[in-house]
C-alpha cells in the first residue's frame, strides 16, 4: 500500500527559479501541502551563511520533511531529491524527476555540457551544481518508492536516453517523454505534467520503461 503524501516539495533547477513549478502546482488536484524550496543565494532566495555546499542543500530540503512527503524536482534539483530520498526512504512516498541532469554519467549518454556556459552567464552564483559530478548510479536501485520520470524529446541538456537509463536503474520507475519538449518541459507542458503527477500520487503502479 502506497502512502499518500502530506506534503509536496518542489525543487528548482540550477538557476534556483522557485516559480518554475508554480504552473504545475496550481493545476494539481492533490490535497497535499505544496512547498517551493529555493537555493539560498540563487534567484529570489536570500543568501544564507548556513548553506555553503550541496550537502547543505540536501539538509535544507530534509528539514522540510516532517511526515510522508513527495519530491518534485527539475534538472539539477533532481540530484538533491534523489539524495534526500536515499537518506529518508521511510518518509519519501513518491519522487518526480524532470529532465534530471546530474547523478549519472551524462557524457556517456550524449548530453550537451551546460555547466561552463551557465557559470559564465551567472558568475555571482555559487558553483555547487556546476562543480558537482556525483555519480549515484550504484545507489539508484535502493529507491523503492514510485518514481515518475518526465522528459522532453528535444532536450539536448538531458536527452531522453538519460530518462531511459534511469528507468532501467530505478525499480519502480515510469518514464513519460513529450516528443516536442525541451529542458523546460515541466513548465511548457504544465497541464499535462500536472495530470501525470496527480496520477502518480494516486497510484503506486509504476511500470518500468523499456530503453
Amino acid at each position: 500500500m502506497i502512502t499518500a503524501p502530506d506534503k509536496l516539495i518542489f525543487l528548482p533547477g540550477a538557476s534556483g527559479n522557485t516559480q518554475f513549478w508554480c504552473p504545475v502546482a496550481g493545476r494539481l488536484n492533490t490535497a497535499a501541502q505544496k512547498i517551493h524550496v529555493g537555493w539560498p543565494g540563487f534567484g529570489d532566495t536570500p543568501y544564507s551563511p548556513g548553506v555553503a555546499s550541496l550537502d547543505d542543500l540536501v539538509a535544507r530540503v530534509s528539514a522540510e520533511i516532517e511526515g510522508p512527503s513527495a519530491l518534485v524536482a527539475q534538472s539539477m534539483g533532481g540530484i538533491v531529491a534523489v539524495r534526500v530520498a536515499l537518506e529518508h526512504p521511510e518518509l519519501i512516498t513518491h519522487l518526480v524527476l524532470s529532465v534530471t541532469s546530474g547523478g549519472v554519467d551524462m557524457a556517456d549518454l550524449g548530453a550537451q555540457d551546460w555547466r561552463e556556459a551557465f557559470a559564465a552567464e551567472n558568475p555571482t552564483l555559487p558553483r555547487w551544481f556546476v562543480d558537482d559530478r556525483t555519480d549515484l548510479t550504484p545507489r539508484l536501485g535502493e529507491l523503492r518508492m514510485p518514481v515518475l520520470l518526465i522528459w522532453g524529446g528535444a532536450d539536448p541538456i538531458s536527452p531522453p536516453c538519460v530518462g531511459q537509463r534511469l528507468a532501467q536503474l530505478i525499480p519502480q520507475a515510469q518514464l513519460h517523454v513529450f516528443p516536442d519538449g525541451g529542458h523546460d518541459v515541466g513548465s511548457t507542458h504544465s497541464s499535462a505534467v500536472a495530470g501525470l503527477i496527480d496520477e502518480h500520487l494516486a497510484s503506486g503502479d509504476c511500470r518500468r520503461a523499456a530503453c
